[in-house]
């Protein structure tokens, strides 16, 4: 069971703190994770890192996400979901100071390894906290001011870092997360209530509290990031061939593992036994990895090749964002009524044509007329996609597992742009200091932005294929009875 947590209203004292609390944390993490890409060619230039440094920079933070946000939200089950909530915050704001100190790229990497990790604390605690303390009347209503509140750190976030990075230095996009986790510690030791599953802690077995899996997972992905980003470098080296094999090793010894371990399992494997569930997570990595590319490619491309500032390589993308604000909530009743094949499917051909115009973006070129419409239709495509697909993995499967598939959905995400980042420079011939090269970039980025259309097109296909309505859920959290089957019906709605 779950420990009692007093039922906070939205309009108390108490109720307010919880909220600033948990949208600061948010907005700390949203912030430093669409700031850092305007940021790759200035901190690239001052510390002489090459394109695997850039890579490293990125995907050392996405790699520990990935890998340990469902073990983060386990810990805070069983530990106390403030108290691992307000570790996390602690050990990212640390990570971030010394990001910001960092003397050279090996220094950066390992700071952002760290930063991932508390990261992975802080994530599922800011929404957990809300979840386990407001009362059930006035709870929809916080974690839709959460949601709404974040998205305006991430819409605010480019502009804040590339008007930080101009005036003053890169160092400065980490540097601000100091003062915002000195708030949300504040306000948590104040107003948070604490809560933890108490079933959980005193039997020592809680929900997939699964160690070896998170460990497992973070193997298999850190030796295949590892392999992709060094291939162009060291192709055929002892180091490259081992981490290729310990990363499929990986990977498949943690599938071994969580099918052992049933519903134990950080993961249980039994979720997919859904082909939807499947699919929609293939989807997810297939989608997320072309936004991925795309954004760590565009954030160097404008700054090195077409010659503009951080703070106009930072306007760029807030339009895209601006519109998932907007219109994610109308795509979500779009597909609650006619379902979600729809919208999957003609979302990532809108985005690919976005991709396909950005192609033509070259030196002196004009925001209004050249980035604007192809920024806008990305941004489009992807708002159809976003508010269905979380909404259909959580129909997919059955109530009880609704808190893991979405973080697994979410972690599918990461993954997916772990992954772009890391195989994207091999695919379009982009290595060493090729980025400041604006020939070599230039060819990098065209072949990066097809690359990314193509994957948005295959999203599409699997789409229009295999994804469906999901079936109605039964009293008591349990799938509908499934449908019975026609030769020409296989699962299509």
């Amino acid at each position: 069971m779950t420990a009692p947590a007093p039922a906070l209203r939205i309009g108390s004292a108490a109720g307010r703190g919880t909220l600033l609390a948990a949208i600061l944390a948010s907005g700390m993490v949203f912030l430093d994770s669409t700031v850092v890409t305007v940021a790759l060619p200035r901190l690239g230039a001052e510390l002489g890192a090459t394109v695997a440094g850039l890579q490293w920079t990125v995907n050392g933070y996405l790699l520990m996400l990935a890998a340990f946000v469902l073990l983060g939200g386990a810990l805070g089950d069983r530990f106390g979901r403030r108290r691992v909530f307000l570790v996390g915050v602690v050990w990212f704001a640390v990570a971030s100071v010394l990001c910001g100190l960092a003397q050279g790229t090996g220094w950066l990497i390992a700071a952002r390894f760290l930063q991932g990790a508390g990261g992975a604390l802080l994530t599922p605690g800011s929404l957990s906290v809300l979840q386990a303390s407001f009362d059930p009347d006035d709870r929809a209503r916080a974690i839709g001011t959460w949601s709404g509140l974040s998205g305006v750190s991430t819409a605010l976030g480019p502009l804040l870092g590339g008007w930080l990075i101009d005036t003053l230095s890169w160092r400065w996009i980490f540097f601000v997360n100091l003062p915002l986790a000195v708030g949300v510690v504040l306000a948590a030791m104040r107003w948070v209530p604490e809560s933890r599953d108490e079933a959980a802690s005193r039997t020592g077995a809680g929900r997939r509290f699964d160690v070896a899996g998170a460990l497992l997972g973070a193997l298999g992905l850190g030796g295949v990031t590892y392999a992709l980003i060094d291939a162009p470098a060291r192709a055929g080296s002892p180091a490259v061939l081992v981490a290729a094999v310990l990363g499929v090793l990986g990977a498949v010894v943690f599938v071994l593992v969580e099918r052992r371990r049933g519903d134990a399992a950080m993961l249980p494997t039994g979720l997919f036994g859904s082909r939807l569930f499947s699919v929609l997570n293939v989807f997810t990595v297939v989608v997320y990895a072309a936004l991925g590319g795309f954004t760590f490619f565009l954030a160097v491309y404008l700054q090195n090749v077409v010659g503009w500032s951080a703070l106009l390589t930072g306007l760029a993308t807030v339009p895209m964002t601006l519109l998932l604000l907007v219109g994610s909530a109308r795509a979500g009743a779009l597909a609650a009524r006619i379902g979600p094949r729809l919208p999957l499917t003609v979302g990532p051909v809108v985005a690919a044509a976005g991709l396909l115009l950005l192609r033509r973006v070259g030196p002196g070129a004009s925001y209004w007329t050249d980035v604007l419409p192809g920024v806008v239709l990305f941004g489009a495509g992807l708002t159809l996609v976003v508010a269905p697909l979380t909404a259909s993995v959580l129909a997919a499967v059955a109530d009880r597992f609704a808190g893991v598939a979405s973080g697994f959905n979410n972690a599918a995400s990461r993954a997916g742009g772990l992954l772009a980042v890391a195989a994207l420079p091999l695919l379009v011939g982009l290595s060493g200091t090729g980025y400041e090269q604006k020939t070599a970039l230039a060819d990098a980025f065209r072949g990066a932005m097809l690359w990314c259309a193509g994957l948005l097109l295959a999203g599409a296909v699997l789409a229009g294929l295999l994804i469906h309505r999901p079936a109605p859920t039964a009293p008591g959290g349990q799938p509908g009875p499934p449908r019975r089957r026609t030769g020409g019906d296989r699962e299509r709605c």
